[in-house]
């Protein structure tokens, strides 16, 4: 008869009893942690709902910030669609008769040939004119001669009536878009206004159309309140001169806006006089200062937030003391019959583990569906960071560890034969 060949490796075995063990007692571990929050379910809920607010209020703070953030980010870039603008600073005065060395028309168009990734441009021409609004009443009126293109570049909404287009400006047609400020002002409506006419130095105009600013700018941009528009052509009548106050262009792409403005600067700077000085601007350092800000704000709330998480984890911490003093006898059978210092501490710290996380899934729970239901319900996109669903859990976690040490170290180090004597 064949002897019997033992095949298995006796390391291996063994590694695998070790695990086999470590898995059962797990288990047996997280088993005794439910059975325990199903004793007492009330105490498991209140101890779990500061963890619930405290998670809940972590996703809603992110969601509160990374929505103030978008907000401030569209009102600025509501002022005009990639915008970039460039203007006269001064210098470069002609030797002879000191000129300005003022933009041209025909910087605007070589801009336009050597620059690529521009979507819209215009001129904008600058006068002002005293207009009668009847009743002995004259007002002094700002008139921009610009571009039909002019609308798109600075994200004009149009109230009534339309803007000027490109047949207007090359017939040199006397029409106008004024402001909804200076139609009520002289009409009584915006909508009144349309097909009306005023004079601008004795020639007369037509009103095609009422605009506003899409974002209100307190009188930082070019557009005042009392603002009449008209085609450039028809506004060099006025000035005699091809010289222009500013030129706008719109850039396709966001992220090209720095190297569209450094290559409008080379281009314009190249065209004039060496001592000239041109100030081309964009609004990119506005949109990261108000980024910065609006993170900096969110930090700070969950700072705030991080408070409630900690007041949740001390009380987790007393609970959990609480329950070690009430299973002293509990803790003396367990190690009466072989559990060990690691199994009693990790039980206790399993249970405030559960506790904590448990409480936390619920408020991450919570604090998604306010902004989903907001989203889905109404016209609003709330937007959602899935790193504040981490950050969430992650903390949840760390809380229930941090405040469940000390009292599964308490337990653990008790004294099995007092353990058992404990009445």
């Amino acid at each position: 008869m064949a002897p019997i060949v033992h095949t298995h490796n006796p390391v291996s075995f063994a590694r695998t009893l070790a695990s086999a063990k470590k898995t059962m007692v797990l288990s047996e571990i997280i088993h005794l942690a439910l059975d325990s929050f199903r004793a007492n379910k009330i105490r498991f809920a209140l101890t779990a709902l500061g963890m619930v607010m405290g998670s809940a209020s972590v996703i809603l703070v992110v969601t509160i910030g990374l929505t103030g953030k978008q907000y401030a980010i569209n009102l600025i870039q509501g002022i005009g669609a990639n915008m970039i603008v460039a203007d006269y600073q001064g210098g470069g005065m002609a030797a002879v008769n000191g000129d300005p060395d003022y933009l041209t028309k025909d910087d605007l168009s070589a801009v336009l040939q050597q620059v690529p990734g521009i979507v819209a441009s215009s001129p904008m021409l600058e006068m002002h004119d005293q207009i009668s609004f009847g009743g002995g009443h004259v007002k002094d009126i700002l008139i921009l001669g610009v571009a039909p293109q002019y609308e798109n570049v600075r994200n004009l909404v149009m109230l009534s009536g339309r803007f000027f287009d490109d047949q207007d400006e090359v017939s040199h047609a006397k029409v106008a878009v004024v402001t909804e400020s200076f139609a009520k002002n002289m009409f009584g409506s915006d909508a009144a206004a349309i097909n009306k006419s005023f004079s601008i130095s004795g020639i007369p105009f037509t009103i095609i159309g009422t605009f506003k600013e899409r974002v209100y700018t307190f009188g930082m941009s070019e557009v005042a309140d009392q603002t009449i528009l008209i085609p450039d052509p028809v506004a060099r009548y006025f000035t005699g001169t091809d010289d222009v106050k500013q030129l706008f262009f719109s850039v396709r792409d966001y992220s090209d806006i720095q190297r569209t403005r450094d290559a409008i600067a080379r281009v314009i700077q190249s065209r004039h006089r060496a001592n000239s000085t041109y100030d081309v601007n964009e609004y990119t350092a506005l949109v990261t200062t108000a980024a910065q800000i609006a993170d900096i704000l969110t930090v700070v709330l969950l700072l705030v937030s991080a408070v409630t998480l900690a007041v949740s984890g001390v009380g987790i911490m007393n609970i959990m003391l609480a329950t070690v003093r009430s299973r002293i006898r509990e803790i003396g059978i367990r190690k009466a019959v072989g559990a060990t210092y690691s199994e009693i501490q990790l039980q206790f710290l399993t249970e405030a583990i559960l506790i904590s996380l448990s409480g936390g899934i619920v408020g991450t729970f919570l604090g998604l569906a306010i902004p989903f239901s907001i989203s889905t319900l109404t016209d609003y996109h709330i937007p959602v960071s899935w790193w504040s669903v981490w950050i969430s859990l992650g903390t949840a976690m760390l809380v229930g560890v941090l405040f469940g040490t000390l009292p599964a170290t308490r337990a653990a180090q008790m004294d099995p034969v007092e353990a058992l004597k404990y009445e």
